[in-house]
């Protein structure tokens, strides 16, 4: 048995709160709104979200070089062409989707130190973007990446009011602005949602060859019934309905959760205008339902580069008004997507997981016994 003196006890208390202190890498205090029938304001809770360090992970040698000087500025190394580029939302809802997202792509590639990530903030006055650098660099140190800062004013006077409430978040619509927000030299992107799992070499991704004039790639699904995400207002008007006359193919449901997208051709033919045009339109005559999507449908749908539905098993999350378990489809799988009104890490929580939310949990970088709930 052994003993501690009175001043080794001390010396002993002092390290182990040092070390502690340094264990910890992302600590937060996150504002929830509260709402009540009169009206809506905002709360700072003294709720503490700490994320652990992921493994390094290495390049294979097969990767190419990145060439990096130490001491250059981020928005040169940003143009390195041997870049895979990435880009995602991050707000502080679904910032434990979004940390077990970058966990699985790192995890799953064969070069970690080639990819980019582009993570796109709200300029809400309630978002800092130092914090989201500290929290995402505390927890992969390694990883290149950069925060940019969406201005909601671009679409909050677009959004229609019928929205329901849950898909009106402005952040949704930012991946329309991606060719704007990211630096001209960045001529493609990956684009992730924040509540996905991946398990294979986005490499293989990144490689998808968009053909002729395809602007985006995507799984299409064109078994669902397309028709049901426009108005009957918009199919009885021949103004509208004949939009999708002369297009390459037959317009097909896709989900805007992942695509590969060219930012060159995506710029010159001024796609965010078009995906504009239909916001207004839809302000004053509602053509559609739902929120970011639609828009999409109509601007692209017939015309996409049609990806292995490997790339997105989505729907994990139930539809967007039930919190239902779904199975896996048969087939292989590349990416897990919690589309819908249920997120793994909120059922695990709960402690009423599906079956497919321990699949996400492995990634989950979460500290949750360091929780502290202050009054």
């Amino acid at each position: 048995m052994f003993f501690l003196s009175k001043s080794s006890l001390f010396v002993f208390i002092l390290f182990s709160c040092f070390f502690l202190l340094f264990q910890v890498n992302a600590v937060r205090s996150i504002p929830n709104k509260i709402r009540n029938k009169v009206n809506e304001f905002e709360s700072k809770d003294d709720t503490f979200v700490i994320f652990k360090e992921a493994p390094e992970y290495r390049n294979q040698q097969k990767c190419q070089v990145v060439d990096r000087k130490i001491d250059s500025p981020i928005d040169q190394f940003v143009c390195d062409s041997s870049l895979v580029h990435v880009s995602m939302t991050i707000d502080w809802d679904y910032l434990r989707g979004s940390m077990a997202a970058i966990h699985s792509v790192l995890k799953h590639t064969s070069c970690p130190k080639n990819l980019f990530f582009h993570f796109i903030a709200s300029d809400s006055r309630l978002v800092k973007k130092d914090e989201f650098d500290w929290i995402v660099h505390s927890s992969f140190p390694s990883l290149r990446f950069k925060v940019y800062i969406f201005n909601e004013s671009l679409v909050e006077n677009l959004i229609s009011p019928s929205i329901r409430q849950a898909l009106e978040n402005p952040l949704n619509y930012a991946r329309s602005y991606l060719a704007d927000l990211l630096e001209e030299c960045v001529e493609r992107v990956i684009y992730l949602d924040s509540d996905v799992i991946v398990v294979d070499d986005i490499q293989e991704l990144w490689k998808v060859s968009l053909s002729d004039s395809k602007v985006i790639g995507a799984p299409e699904y064109c078994h669902a019934n397309f028709t049901r995400y426009f108005s009957y207002e918009f199919w009885s008007s021949k103004e509208f309905s004949e939009e999708f006359k002369g297009r390459k193919s037959r317009p097909c449901y896709f989900n805007t959760g992942v695509m590969v997208m060219d930012l060159v051709k995506w710029r010159e033919g001024e796609y965010t205008k078009k995906i504009e045009k239909w916001m207004e339109i839809q302000r004053e005559r509602r053509v559609y339902k739902l929120g970011s999507l639609p828009p999409f449908l109509m601007v692209f749908g017939g015309e996409v580069e049609a990806i292995d539905h490997r790339w997105n098993q989505h729907g994990l999350g139930g539809d967007n008004v039930v919190d239902s378990c779904r199975s896996l489809h048969s087939g292989p799988v590349s990416l897990l997507h919690w589309s819908g009104k249920g997120k793994p890490w909120r059922r695990l929580d709960a402690k009423k997981p599906c079956s497919v939310d321990f699949l996400w949990k492995p990634y989950d970088l979460y500290v949750p016994h360091f929780r502290y709930e202050g009054k």
